[in-house]
């Protein structure tokens, strides 16, 4: 399962917060809406929000595996 949670832990650390991305660099609220719900998003995104926070993918997405 793909889970955001590095995302958050970036941000947290880029002191940059979900207003900043909505409002400063014109991230969509839904696209961060889904990703709050642990729902996918595009490969495009994730592109754009590396390029914002200058940072690498795994610091966006982590892939855990399910227990059966």
């Amino acid at each position: 399962m793909i889970t955001y949670r590095p995302f958050w832990e970036t941000l947290k650390r880029k002191n940059i917060s979900t207003y900043a991305l909505i409002n400063k660099y014109g991230i969509s609220s839904a696209t961060i809406d889904r990703m709050r719900k642990g729902m996918g998003i595009s490969t495009a995104k994730i592109d754009d929000f590396c390029k914002i926070l200058g940072c690498d993918i795994c610091d966006i997405v982590e892939y855990v595996e399910e227990k059966p």
